[in-house]
């Protein structure tokens, strides 16, 4: 006779709390409660809503796509990949590369000054309540600003959170934040966010996948539009955000 049961092995119930713990900081970490400033930043869709650019969900919904899969979503998620897996190789010199790279890489100033200040806070904070040694890392091998997306992707690699878990919820937390810049700037409902972010879990989802395949090499951007937002927001009369 056979006969089933329901209890679960020591590794079963360890694989569940570590899973917990990685879910909890990731949370935490990419929370918009979490003090990196991110409300103050709208990468450049403020621009585009007075420019006429942005007028509803539809257009906003769009406007991230493209930004998500072709832009600023792909690279930074690229970079946090790198920077992950440097840091988990413990290889000094490339995650100096990676983080060269990715300050560098921005297309204008106010987008440089929203990723390094975003970025600098970012390691500030996990190093007062998250420390590790991939931050020590961080700080003996990169000498210049560091960007927000190589911070999280240091920080997850020391807590060992698995790359693709903190990959989509990183992407998942900057769509979230670009929403609420256009819900604020528009305005849309707080409905219309939530049908613009479930619509975009596709693209997210995709953009993750683009982004863990991706070598440096493979680094591009095509969003020209949202480039010049950010450029042209800087001489904007009234501004609400830094970007």
């Amino acid at each position: 006779m056979l006969m089933t049961t329901n209890e679960r092995g020591q590794g079963d119930l360890a694989f569940e709390v570590e899973e917990s713990a990685a879910l909890f900081r990731l949370m935490t970490w990419l929370s918009p409660s979490f003090p990196v400033g991110s409300f103050s930043y709208s990468s450049g869709i403020e621009w585009a809503v007075e420019a006429g650019d942005i007028t509803s969900m539809t257009t906003l919904q769009q406007w991230l796509a493209t930004m998500l899969l072709e832009g600023a979503g792909f690279c930074d998620g690229t970079f946090l990949c790198h920077a992950y897996r440097a840091a988990t190789a413990t290889d000094g010199r490339m995650l100096n590369d990676v983080a060269e790279l990715a300050a560098a890489f921005v297309p204008s100033r106010e987008r440089h000054l929203e990723t390094t200040a975003q970025g600098r806070a970012f390691v500030e904070i996990a190093r007062a309540a998250w420390n590790c040694e991939t931050l020590d890392l961080l700080a003996s091998h990169v000498t210049g600003p560091v960007a927000y997306p190589v911070a999280v992707g240091v920080l997850a690699a020391g807590h060992r959170i698995p790359l693709p878990l903190t990959l989509h919820a990183f992407l998942h937390a900057t769509t979230s934040n670009w929403i609420s810049a256009g819900v604020r700037l528009i305005p849309l409902g707080q409905t219309d966010s939530q049908r613009a972010l479930a619509a975009l879990e596709p693209v997210i989802a995709a953009t993750a996948e683009k982004s863990l395949d991706a070598s440096l090499d493979d680094l591009a951007s095509a969003t020209f539009r949202a480039d010049l937002a950010s450029m042209h927001h800087e001489a904007q009369y009234t501004r609400l955000f830094r970007s």
